[in-house]
């Protein structure tokens, strides 16, 4: 397994910017959930992580570096698997991930009703892989911002001994290619996926389906 970079922050944290970033920086490929939705080896692989029996090596086949859900639900794991990985923390406040999360990635997860019929697979992925691992099975808004909590202070353990970075969106390109020791590309950080696209990219698959991972 090759990883060198391993997202911790949970999605709705600026992670398809950052894994366009990487990307540039030649960190890349980089895995995203927006790599598994449509993806039945993805989702079959991630489905043995979730049951306990994980293949890093065949998940991760490829890849330079790994952010957003369903890594960010692992990155402990992972980090035990590739202990020569670094950690980069995409960072959003609580209170305004929550805001963003609970509109959009949870009530997807909660109505089931209104799972596309061709994304089934991956609705039942990610609401193992979300509420039942990265949230404890928390559904409801203290119980999900102490586990977003709880993970970021886990996170900062790599941080605060030089492993870790933590990223914001609005940080631009200079601590992440400090951090990763590259230069500063002559092009704009990437800014994407805004809230109001979430549902309608989802519910679309296929293509469009892979913009609707958390920004």
């Amino acid at each position: 397994m090759a990883l060198k970079i391993i997202g911790a922050g949970f999605g709705r944290t600026g992670t398809y910017s950052l894994k366009l970033a990487l990307e540039t920086l030649g960190f890349g490929p980089s895995h995203h959930m927006s790599e598994v939705i449509d993806d039945p080896r993805q989702i079959g692989l991630w489905g043995g992580v979730a049951t306990g029996k994980p293949d890093y090596d065949a998940v991760f086949a490829g890849f330079g570096s790994a952010v957003d859900f369903p890594v960010a639900a692992y990155w402990q794991e992972v980090l035990a698997a590739t202990p020569d990985a670094r950690i980069i923390l995409s960072h959003r406040d609580a209170d305004d991930w929550y805001a963003s999360f609970s509109q959009t990635i949870l009530p997807l997860i909660l109505d089931k009703s209104a799972w596309p019929g061709h994304l089934v697979q991956w609705f039942e992925l990610i609401e193992k892989v979300i509420i039942g691992k990265a949230l404890g099975g928390r559904t409801d808004r203290d119980g999900i911002l102490a586990a977003y909590r709880a993970n970021e202070k886990a996170a900062m353990a790599h941080v605060k001994a030089g492993r870790g970075l933590v990223c914001r969106a609005t940080d631009g390109w200079a601590p992440l290619c400090d951090f990763l020791g590259v230069e500063i590309p002559d092009l704009p950080y990437p800014r994407t996926n805004p809230r109001a696209d979430f549902f309608a990219s989802v519910k679309s698959g296929g293509d469009a389906a892979r913009a609707a991972a958390a920004r």
